[in-house]
């Protein structure tokens, strides 16, 4: 258990140092990109008429793993930069890579924003998009 909380100690405390440190502007750029890849998916989602992505992965369990998915497709590549960029950072300051920081630190960066972001921009996007036909649908068989 003391190893553990060593590591947790540790990977917070590198993770508090690296806007400071080598490679620090990356700490501000990817998430930005990642809230960019998000505002495209969610003006996306408003113009097909989708409710938001966060909310509906939390209430819609028929679509959840095909919202993972599709949230998978539009996150996966800030998230895989993010990784590199992290295994650079730390082979330069720490001459090892962290396996645990390095998924924390990818998911803080990249995932976090994308999720949290993509929902506010459909909603945003639906009161400037002209309005269309309404959403599809759903189908699937009665409770």
């Amino acid at each position: 258990m003391s190893i553990l909380l060593d590591m947790v100690s540790r990977g917070w405390e590198n993770f508090l140092d690296r806007p400071n440190g080598t490679l620090s502007l990356r700490f501000f750029i990817q998430p930005t990109v990642a809230g960019l890849l998000a505002l495209r998916a969610g003006v996306q989602d408003a113009r097909q008429g989708r409710q938001g992505y966060l909310w509906a992965l939390l209430t819609d369990p028929q679509r959840r793993f095909q919202l993972l998915h599709d949230g998978w497709r539009g996150a996966r590549t800030p998230f895989l930069v993010a990784i590199t960029l992290d295994c650079v950072y730390q082979l330069f300051t720490h001459r090892f890579i962290y396996p645990l920081e390095l998924m924390f630190t990818a998911t803080l960066l990249a995932l976090v924003p994308y999720t949290l972001l993509r929902g506010p921009f459909n909603r945003l996007a639906r009161l400037f998009l002209p309005a269309g036909s309404p959403p599809p649908a759903k189908t699937g068989a009665p409770k």
